[in-house]
This record gives structure tokens, sequence and C-alpha cells, in this order.
């Protein structure tokens, strides 16, 4: 059997952005959805994060996650097992109040919603299913790993010693990797971008969210539990562009700006000598009708090889920013604790961009 894995979704995302929104859609009407019917895959497994924010969700969100999403699934006969994620629940201490249960209950027969850990079989493979762990559900999940005959987990999980982004290393607050050590496969939702150190894989999400998803590819997987192999397939589509605009080694009169339509467009500003050009440029990007365009100087003094992303977008890398703020401290504190607690209230933070 092959099973289709997707995970971290967050319809919703970014205020309810209509850009995003129909950016993820054409992700999934375009490629995901044709892949599912062309080779006939008949399950799939959301590991996690459907929803984007916690407290709600706006109609509009829900009505086309019911047609575009959902209802695709019931007209293709696919079973949709969805797990609930952190950003599914209410309350962060229990995940009894959660917005896939809410929106969904038992109102389709091929969704199938997991509060708690659970082992499913697959046509005769178990798969030890593991949804946000919290207080409430914390020993039932532990007693589920050492019951289970499963020698797979697929979860939403905090795992420390892997990338929450490309910038940023968890390296505590999560669970130690020896938690999962009984497990031939671990594969998971949770973080943002895909990594693996052979037995534990995080996934990734399936397009871009923020900007530190500039250039991190994207997609969904196809888990084969025959082989027992893992095949990513790759979105081709992005929504986040930057030029590092040097007039010195280019000619932006010639520069062709059609692949900036439809998208999140950072001018960085590095060399900038030929004014008339340069107004010019800016004239052919607007044209292009990009979402938005925000121009990012003065680094006229800097080679375009010396601006890093690090200096282009300050939010890249505020964890780093802040742990090194404390490492800086004279406080009798913890200070692994107190970089937890920032850590925390940093991707708390994230979650109320209301760019």
């Amino acid at each position: 059997m092959k099973i289709a894995l997707i995970t971290d979704t967050h319809f919703g995302a970014r205020n309810d952005n209509i850009f995003f929104d129909e950016y993820f859609y054409k992700f999934y009407e375009g490629i995901f959805f044709p892949y599912l019917q062309q080779h006939g895959i008949k399950n799939c497994i959301h590991l996690g994060d459907v929803m984007d924010r916690r407290k709600f969700v706006s109609y509009r969100t829900a009505k086309n996650f019911r047609e575009r999403f959902l209802l695709p699934f019931n007209t293709l006969e696919i079973d949709l097992h969805m797990l609930v994620g952190n950003h599914d629940i209410y309350y962060k201490n229990t995940s009894q109040v959660n917005s896939l249960s809410e929106l969904l209950g038992h109102r389709y027969k091929n969704i199938h919603i997991y509060e708690d850990a659970t082992e499913v079989d697959f046509d005769g493979f178990p798969i030890l299913l593991m949804p946000w762990i919290n207080s409430t559900n914390e020993l039932y999940a532990e007693g589920m790993i050492d019951e289970t005959k499963a020698d797979v987990c697929m979860g939403h999980l905090e795992i420390n010693g892997f990338q929450m982004n490309k910038n940023v290393m968890v390296s505590q607050g999560g669970r130690e990797k020896e938690f999962f050590r009984k497990f031939d496969t671990v594969m998971s939702g949770h973080f943002h971008h895909k990594s693996d150190d052979g037995q534990i894989y995080y996934l990734g999400t399936p397009y871009e969210l923020y900007w530190n998803d500039w250039e991190d590819p994207k997609g969904f997987h196809i888990y084969d539990t025959e082989t027992k192999t893992l095949e990513r397939i790759v979105n081709p589509y992005t929504i986040y562009e930057k030029i590092y605009y040097d007039d010195t080694k280019e000619n932006y009169l010639e520069h062709d700006t059609s692949k900036y339509q439809n998208k999140y467009v950072k001018l960085v500003v590095v060399n900038k000598k030929d004014l008339y050009q340069f107004d010019q440029f800016l004239d052919k990007l607007y044209q292009a009708d990009a979402f938005d365009i925000k121009i990012v100087e003065d680094f006229s003094d800097l080679d375009a090889s010396t601006v890093s992303d690090d200096i282009v977008n300050n939010t890249e890398d505020t964890v780093t920013l802040l742990n090194k703020y404390i490492d800086d401290l004279s406080i009798d504190l913890s200070k692994d604790r107190l970089k937890d607690q920032m850590r925390s209230l940093y991707v708390e933070a994230q979650d109320l961009d209301l760019e």
C-alpha cells in the first residue's frame, strides 16, 4: 500500500490572507489531488496542524476547507486520517476541544480524527498515529508506545535535535530521541523544515508560509508500506522572491519581471549607481502585479555576496539573537529554561502575525 503524507497545512494562515489561501489551493488543485488520482492513492495521513489559528476559524476558511480540501477526498474515495496538532487545539493542556472534531465531527465516513495515540492497521501494516502530546494525554501516549507492535510511528511531535526552520535548531523543550527508540521509523509534522537523522523524519510544510521558508523546498510524501520507503513530491509553486539588486553586475532594464506576478517580493538594494535604471526597474516590478514589494536598503558599501539573509530579514534569526542575549546575562536563573520560554513566546508571536 502507498499512503500519502501531508502535514502543517495551516488553513487560514496569515490572518486569513486571501492571497495565501489561493496559493495553497493552487498546490492542492494543481499538484496534490491530481497526483493522488493518477497514482491510485486511497489513503492519506495528515500529521497535524490542519488549521492555523488555535482560537477560531473564519467562515470563509471553513467553507474553502470543506469544498476544496475535504470534498476531493470524498470524490476520489480516499480515506483521510487526521491527527490533531498543537494549532488545532483550543487549550494547551488538552486536545478535547479541537477544530477538527468541531468542524467535522462524524459527518464524513472517509475521514478519521485522532485526539489520542492510536494504532491503525493499513492493510496488515500497523502504524502508531501520535497526535500532539500534552499533559492530559501524555501518560496514555507513553503507554501506547510501550504496547504497540508497530515499527512505524507518525505524529505531530516536538523532538530535540531538529530544525524548526532553516535557521533555528530546537535543542531543548521537546522530547529526546530516546523516547522513540523502539521504532524503526518516525515521521512527524510540527517543524516546518524537512530534515532527518535516518530514523526520525520531519516532513516539512507543503508550501511556503513565512519568509524563512524562502528557498526551502516544500511538498508532500508517499510512504510505501511494502518497501518501507519515503518518496518526496516537490511543490513547484512558491510565493516568496528575493532580488539582490546590484546594477554594477546586471542591466535591470532587461530583467524579466513576469515571474514576480502573484508573489511577495523583497528587493535588497546592494548597489544602486544608476537611479534612472532603478526607477525603471521598480516600475516594471509594480507592473508585474506582485502581491507586495518591500525595498531593503542601504547596503551600498557591501558586496552582494556578503549580504546574508540574517541582515536582510531580522525575523529569521530572532531565536538565535534571544539565545545570545540570554547567554550574556548575569543571572542565577536556569538559562536553558529561560531560552525554552523565550522560544515558546516567539512561536506564539508568529501565530499572532497580522501581516
